[in-house]
């Protein structure tokens, strides 16, 4: 074989071997974005608003939203209003009354659905309120999900008579608030004093 012609193969040769290895990398950087999105980017929060209050207790209420297409899952909440915030669900006691407890495992948000945050049931419950949250204020929250993302939402905080929870307990925390009953609950006042 002469010279020249064994060069031009083992070049030609080389040059098709780095043209695999680039093919490769090419393929490996082109993975599909869905594998690398975290739970706070399917996340979305409609018709935020926070109980008025001036002291002790508050909570927040809204449509929780989910884009993807797997739940996911709000499993903390925060504020800077607030030394200490629970997520809490209504159900009810051993006595048949509604009270309010921390919930286990935290909102699930089901694959392209969406969970509610109303008086009377699920809600982010703020405590130990050191100052008044007065209507026409607003009220940034950051919720921290499953995989450790976390979202910001701000709600204006609004007037509203019932969300009186009994909360299953430190009983010294909560002892200005009242049951929840159905009456307190009354969907014609939500909607009127909270525009949704």
């Amino acid at each position: 074989m002469n010279t020249s012609l064994h060069t031009t193969f083992r070049f030609g040769a080389l040059l098709a071997a780095s043209a695999l290895v680039l093919a490769g990398c090419a393929s490996t950087s082109t993975q599909p974005a869905a594998d690398t999105a975290t739970q706070a980017e399917a996340f979305a929060i409609a018709d935020a608003w926070v109980k008025a209050a001036d002291s002790g207790m508050s909570a927040a209420f809204g449509e929780l939203e989910n884009a993807s297409g797997e739940d996911i899952v709000v499993v903390a909440a925060s504020s800077e209003v607030s030394p200490m915030i629970e997520l809490h669900e209504t159900v009810a006691d051993d006595a048949g009354e509604m009270v309010m407890q921390e919930i286990d495992g935290g909102f699930v948000i089901p694959a392209e659905g969406t969970s509610l945050l109303e008086p009377g049931g699920n809600h982010i419950m703020l405590m130990g309120l050191e100052q008044p949250m007065l209507a026409g204020e607003e009220v940034t929250f950051t919720l921290t999900f499953a995989d450790d993302s976390t979202a910001e939402f701000t709600a204006p905080v609004k007037d509203y008579s019932g969300a009186n929870e009994n909360y299953v307990g430190d009983d010294s925390d909560m002892d200005d608030m009242d049951d929840m009953d159905d009456s307190d609950m009354d969907e014609s006042d939500d909607h009127e004093d909270h525009d949704h």
